[in-house]
């Protein structure tokens, strides 16, 4: 988190620019940005839609610069999260962005300029200013879910009046390699377009595993009067990759069962049949306009196309080892298409004012969503038994039996429009006083055919609806007894219809219920305790009602758990030491347990994928010019998989490193090396058979430079 940060996100980048003796960026240009950062536009950050200082906002947040992924050579948002508080990652299934904010797991809170981003596909990082991360229950903001939080990517904009080439280039010790480019060009005075794109050959240390994937963003601003700006942008995305879900439990006597131990590159899945590709087309045009001093808007417009398909082989079940090996191994699978079509229209009205000597600043707003979803699922066919299921002797590789992809289980076709209107008013009661107060109205409309049912005996004939309709407030109280340091409390909702997610879950038993509700308490504390040093600190109640889960007898099918509540602590360092040494620490402690589960109680059991305690630490320092260092290491705490409590993954300690060597003034150098102890560990998981092994030691060669 940056409270130090007055002037929105822009200027936080300028502040680690600042800070850090490397940077590529001269004088003359971070003085520029500067004066972008002080300007009050609605952009400046997305995730909270308003002007409004880090330190004033009554919510835990983190935000996570261009310049750090780039320090830390991150790849995918995976290594972003990891180094937050509050954040842990789940597994995805091996083909997707899964996240756990504060003990809530999901794959759809993920969101680009402001937008909902919320198909299954791993996110690539090439073209971002930057990454917001608000933690806390929040629909005023985002409308359903977010039950933990959200995670919103925001883009690189062309820059008027500049011509620039940044260009990267980079490999690792798995033979993984990655090139990226981000040209602008100021075609007029009020004018420029900006092209961002890269291609990734994927490799690593798991048997079988490989893949590319390569992504393409133009963009086109214009000034079109000195009060408008219009931006347009497309991009497409194409991800082609194997999909490895880990490895399975080892049964331990007397329990709880560990993840397998010394398999760390054998795949549990068929070398030819685990695949997954993505094509994603997003186009979107944005238009800002200051009607006045004290008033100004915007709108956008974004329709997406996406087309996903995954199919995978998996361990399905715990194994026994004998003598260091197991045994037998269960193999299961499915294969599934999802075809989705979002248009997404959200418009945003921000004035500033006073009524007699207390301050305003009003947010009014709207979003309207039109998501057409056609989905399908197959069943594997194992030929030997005429079932999806089999068992068989492990050998390394595995010798997989023939099997197709050839038993239809799911055929549906979704339509979900929402509407939502909002209104928040944040009060300067007085310097030291400020209230935030609001309140969203959302409308959620489900319309399913589900093919397979369309001769079905209950009545419904494949067709199903259900409308959704619900107030969620935010309420907030901010204590300033100085300007650099505010003490804050806030109460937050947000909601979750029951097939709300995905849309693929929802099953005529469940759809009559109501849907899942969150609610979120949290005190905290914001200290700048230099300009560019900041310490924050956040501690929250958060309450959940009935969610649905993975079977941990059976990974393909979903259950319902009827709540669970996550009482937790984050703290974050976060700036310049001194003017050589910049510094990113963080920790959490998250208190997740289970109300009650519909097998049989478990009731204050811990929830899913939830450590304890997390922590992280990441230095750079500059040693000299030319020459500089990064340092740190994450902490994950023990954690069960799954509800049931079965499997129990252990903690561990990974340490990284880095040295930059800059080359020229806009060349540099560096070599990023993760896991510098060779630490066996395993960072996240899916189910209880589907647990991922961590890499070992390994290093990356990047060359960055910016003409």
């Amino acid at each position: 988190m940056h409270p130090y940060n007055r002037f929105g996100a822009a200027s936080l980048i300028v502040l680690m620019y600042a800070t850090t003796a490397m940077a590529m960026e001269e004088e003359s240009k971070i003085e520029e940005i500067v004066v972008q950062g002080k300007y009050l536009s609605l952009d400046k950050l997305d995730a909270v839609k308003t002007p409004t200082p880090i330190i004033d906002i009554p919510q835990s947040l983190s935000i996570i610069s261009s310049d750090q992924i780039e320090k830390q050579s991150f790849t995918n948002l995976g290594d972003v999260l990891r180094y937050t508080p509050g954040l842990s990652i789940s597994q995805g299934e091996g083909h997707r962005d899964a996240i756990i904010i504060r003990g809530i797991t999901s794959t759809a809170d993920f969101f680009i300029d402001g937008l909902r981003d919320d198909v299954q596909y791993f996110r690539p990082l090439y073209n971002l200013e930057r990454v917001e991360i608000l933690r806390g229950s929040n629909a005023l903001l985002f409308g359903r879910g977010g039950g933990g939080g959200v995670i919103n990517r925001v883009t690189k904009k062309p820059v008027l009046d500049q011509q620039f080439t940044g260009l990267s280039a980079g490999i690792n010790t798995f033979g993984s390699y990655k090139v990226e480019g981000d040209v602008n060009v100021g075609v007029a005075e009020d004018a420029a377009v900006r092209l961002n794109a890269f291609y990734e050959d994927l490799n690593n240390h798991r048997d079988f595993f490989g893949g590319e994937r390569f992504a393409v963003n133009p963009t086109l601003s214009i000034m079109a009067t000195p009060d408008t700006e219009v931006h347009f942008s497309y991009e497409y995305v194409d991800d082609d990759r194997v999909v490895d879900r880990g490895v399975p439990s080892q049964i331990v006597t007397g329990g709880p069962n560990v993840p397998l131990k010394g398999f760390k590159k054998t795949f549990f899945g068929s070398p030819d049949g685990n695949r997954t590709t993505l094509q994603a087309h997003i186009a979107k045009g944005h238009l800002d306009h200051v009607f006045s001093d004290a008033l100004r808007g915007n709108l956008t417009v974004q329709y997406a196309d996406y087309s996903k398909l995954y199919q995978n082989l998996f361990g399905n079940s715990a194994v026994t080892v004998v003598n260091g090996s197991p045994l037998q191994v269960q193999l299961d699978g499915y294969q599934d298409f999802t075809d989705r079509q979002n248009f997404i229209i959200q418009s945003n009205l921000v004035s500033e004012f006073k009524t007699g000597p207390i301050g305003h600043t009003v947010l009014f707003g709207g979003e309207f969503g039109d998501q057409d979803t056609v989905n399908s699922r197959n069943d594997n066919v194992f030929a030997d038994n005429d079932s999806d299921k089999i068992t068989i002797a492990f050998t390394d590789p595995l010798n997989i039996p023939e099997f197709s992809f050839s038993n239809l289980v799911r055929d549906r076709e979704s339509n979900v429009q929402f509407l939502s209107v909002y209104l928040q008013d944040q009060i300067d009661v007085t310097d030291w006083l400020k209230l935030v107060g609001g309140v969203r109205f959302d409308r959620f409309d489900i319309d399913v055919l589900d093919v397979l049912e369309k001769n079905d005996t209950n009545g419904l004939n494949g067709d199903f609806s259900r409308v959704d309709e619900k107030f969620t407030p935010r309420l907030g109280a901010i204590l300033k007894p100085a300007e650099n340091i505010s003490a804050y409390v806030s109460y937050s909702e947000t909601f979750l219809p029951r097939s709300g997610e995905q849309f693929l879950t929802l099953s005529l038993d469940t759809e009559s219920t109501r849907p899942q509700s969150f609610k979120n308490k949290e005190v905290g504390l914001k200290w700048d305790i230099r300009q560019d040093l900041s310490v924050t600190a956040a501690l929250f109640d958060l309450d959940r009602s009935s969610f649905t889960s993975v079977d941990p007898t059976d990974p393909g099918q979903i259950i319902v758990i009827e709540g669970s509540q996550t009482q937790g602590f984050e703290l974050q360092l976060d700036g310049a030491l001194t003017d050589r040494w910049t510094v990113t620490a963080g920790y959490s402690y998250l208190d997740g347990k289970v109300r009650q589960k519909d097998r049989g109680g478990d009731h204050g059991n811990r929830t899913g994928q939830t450590p304890r305690n997390m922590a992280s630490l990441w230095n750079t320092l500059a040693l000299t010019e030319k020459l500089g260092i990064g340092f740190g290491a994450t902490y994950q705490g023990s954690y069960f998989v799954r509800e049931d409590n079965s499997v129990k993954v252990p903690d561990f300690i990974r340490v990284d490193a880095a040295i930059y060597y800059q080359l020229k003034d806009n060349l540099r150098l560096q070599v990023n090396v993760e896991n510098l102890l060779d630490e066996t560990y395993f960072p996240d998981a899916h189910s209880n058979s589907n647990i991922s092994t961590g890499a070992p030691l390994n290093a990356r060669f990047t060359i960055i430079g910016r003409f």
